[in-house]
């Protein structure tokens, strides 16, 4: 899904008051209640609201979406975000990946096109995929792995990560709110994420336009902490004055 201008603005309406009926949106940005339907459903579909009778709020900020209904989504933009990555890491680096299915989609392309490359993972996914090249050094940390997801956190995971300082960090991400907080849903898997930040030299944050102004419980970072991000739509005005302010790269996928 592509995000309109109204798509942002009901977000915003929402975040604002916590819950908006359709009526009142209608109203509010001159439009049909359908045009509004429609949009509730198409940012529902995106996970980035909730719809009730009536009106809607936002998504929940607790619990993830299901691990395949995010792995069916997006598929096209996740793929041009990890040629981006792919094109901006040299063969023969080193590198940690987290959990997330852009991640997955970004160890694909590494696999696909690189040589050389010393990987350090918790995600399982990736190291099956990363694994098929034998110029590839793959290590999968300790810990405790997640059943719905293949994700491993735990404490023995920090302790692994924390042995290392690589190249490049590649993360993940649930949620960035328009202050450049970044948000996720599992304080377990924020930690790992912050392992891997503070021990490598370049980060480089993964995030498609979904992900603008989603809802998670567990603060990450910020994202002036990284050099660079990569996503397929330029974000809100307030996240691109940051990025600017704070000298953090944008790579921008090429539309669709």
């Amino acid at each position: 899904m592509s995000r309109s201008p109204r798509h942002d603005k009901i977000l915003q309406l929402v975040r604002e008051n916590g819950f908006m009926p359709i009526e009142e949106l209608a109203r509010l940005l001159d439009v049909t209640p359908q045009t509004i339907r429609r949009d509730i459903n198409q940012l529902c579909e995106a996970n980035l609201l909730r719809r009730y009778h009536g009106g809607a709020a936002l998504g929940s900020s607790v619990e993830n979406e299901d691990y395949f209904a995010r792995k069916g989504k997006l598929q096209s933009e996740k793929a041009h975000i990890a040629d981006m990555i792919a094109e901006n890491i040299p063969d023969h680096a080193s590198l940690f990946m987290s959990i997330g299915t852009t991640i997955e989609a970004v160890a694909q392309a590494l696999t696909n096109t690189h040589k050389g490359l010393r990987v350090i993972t918790n995600n399982i996914h990736v190291a099956s995929v990363m694994s098929a090249n034998p110029e590839f050094t793959v290590l999968i940390t300790s810990g405790v792995v997640r059943a719905s997801d293949g994700g491993i956190t735990g404490v023995a995971t920090l302790d692994f990560i924390n042995q290392f300082k690589v190249d490049y960090a590649v993360i993940g991400v649930s949620g960035i709110e328009a202050d450049g907080s970044l948000l996720d849903f599992d304080y377990r898997e924020v930690r790992v994420a912050q392992a891997m930040m503070n021990n490598a030299r370049h980060r480089f944050l993964a995030a498609d336009h979904s992900k603008f102004g989603r809802n998670a419980l567990v603060r990450m970072g910020h994202i002036t902490e990284f050099n660079a991000i990569y996503t397929d739509a330029t974000p809100p005005e307030s996240l691109k004055k940051l990025l600017e302010e704070h000298n953090v790269r944008m790579y921008l996928a090429d539309p669709l």
